[in-house]
């Protein structure tokens, strides 16, 4: 326990101890949780709730773990204070079970089914963290469904309740490519990767409102111009390596260097070359200072030129000419290209430049025509300050 203490109160809020409640089945498509989802979520909720929570679960004898993150308004920048996070999951053997002597324990509904006990409410603080202290679900017996954690959110900016993606763990050997391809990223990705910390596993897991929640009310202002939403996964793609480690390959930048942070630069014939050489020399030394813990990749796409290997020649050329170190220059034939799968990307031709920064392959930020100056190199430079984590680096 006296390591549960030190990250309480190094995360500065304080934990209590709750149970909660029943389960439901998520059928389709939907708006908002069905009727049984949506009467569970407020059933024996307290009137007071904590930014951290310590489910009934912890006194199992199983993983003990957190799941902490930051929730942000629809524009995924903006920190959301006071949303409400309704959580539940299975016990270590993977069952819902109802405790008769639990004093907010969901009885069953009329075909048994059960949020179980372990279950319970945070409530985001004024810089829009929360963290949930439980112990790690078990698999369902039938064994065909990863372990996860259920999550509904109590939104008063969109004025809606609505539930998000169950959080799974990226190390379950049930979670398979088929599985992560039929994930909708309702609030952002739901995929944890667990770091050990003395006794305790630690999964970071922050949540966009109203990210792919039909029928959300969206401000035009973070209407998408290019590239994907804040929240969503940094897809997989295999553009043509000119400059770099990887020259003369097609490796994914987000499968090979996926871990920490990534810049991806999206570049093409709407920009010119001076400002992208300066954007280039600027990369290569953050990159240099920061060594492992943040790639970078030009993506240059050019649909007025057909000729792949000159214009391979051509970004060969500028690398060596800047003499950079670590960012890697590749080329796509447009921004739409099937072949190497760019278009997962979305990014806008008509734009002049979009930059993509993820971790853990989840998309943090994004910009798009930024010109080459300190202000603007000031503004990555925080981005990658701010979201660099402090149990994951």
């Amino acid at each position: 326990m006296k390591t549960l203490r030190l990250i309480v109160c190094s995360f500065g809020l304080p934990v209590f101890l709750t149970c909660c409640h029943g389960q439901n089945a998520k059928t389709g498509k939907t708006e908002t949780p069905d009727l049984d989802q949506a009467v569970a979520a407020g059933y024996g909720m307290p009137a007071q709730i904590a930014a951290a929570d310590t489910s009934a679960g912890w006194k199992q004898d199983g993983i003990k773990m957190m799941v902490t993150g930051t929730v942000f308004k629809n524009d995924g920048r903006t920190p959301a204070p006071g949303v409400i996070l309704y959580y539940y999951h299975t016990n270590i053997n993977g069952k819902y079970l109802h405790i008769e002597t639990e004093a907010r324990s969901l009885p069953p509904n009329g075909k048994g089914q059960t949020h179980g006990y372990i279950r319970g409410w945070v409530k985001t603080d004024s810089a829009g963290r929360y963290a949930i202290y439980t112990v790690r679900p078990g698999v369902y017996p039938t064994g065909d469904e990863p372990a996860h954690i259920h999550l509904t959110i109590n939104d008063p900016y969109g004025k809606m309740n609505y539930y998000i993606d169950d959080l799974v763990f990226d190390d379950d050997k049930l979670l398979t490519t088929v599985k992560k391809s039929r994930m909708e990223n309702r609030g952002g990705r739901g995929i944890l990767r667990m770091i050990q910390k003395d006794s305790l596993q630690i999964g970071e897991h922050n949540i966009v409102l109203g990210l792919n929640i039909p029928g959300y009310p969206v401000d035009n202002k973070t209407a998408r111009q290019s590239g994907l939403f804040i929240g969503e996964d940094q897809p997989s793609f295999t553009p043509y390596h000119a400059y770099g480690p990887d020259k003369g390959s097609r490796a994914c930048p987000v499968c090979k260097y996926g871990r920490y942070h990534g810049v991806v630069y999206f570049t093409g014939a709407n920009s010119n070359w001076i400002d992208i050489k300066q954007w280039l020399i600027f990369l290569d030394k953050e990159s240099t200072e920061r060594s492992r813990y943040l790639k970078v990749y030009l993506v240059y796409a050019d649909e007025k030129s057909a000729d792949k290997n000159k214009r391979l020649q051509q970004l060969a050329a500028i690398g060596d000419s800047l003499q950079l170190k670590h960012v890697a220059l590749t080329y796509v034939p447009s921004f739409d290209d099937k072949e190497t799968e760019a278009y997962l990307n979305k990014i806008n031709p008509a734009v002049e430049n979009t930059f993509i920064i993820y971790k853990n392959a989840e998309i943090v930020d994004k910009f798009i025509n930024q010109a080459p100056t300190e202000t603007n190199f000031l503004l990555l430079k925080d981005v990658l300050d701010k979201t660099k984590g402090s149990f994951f680096n």
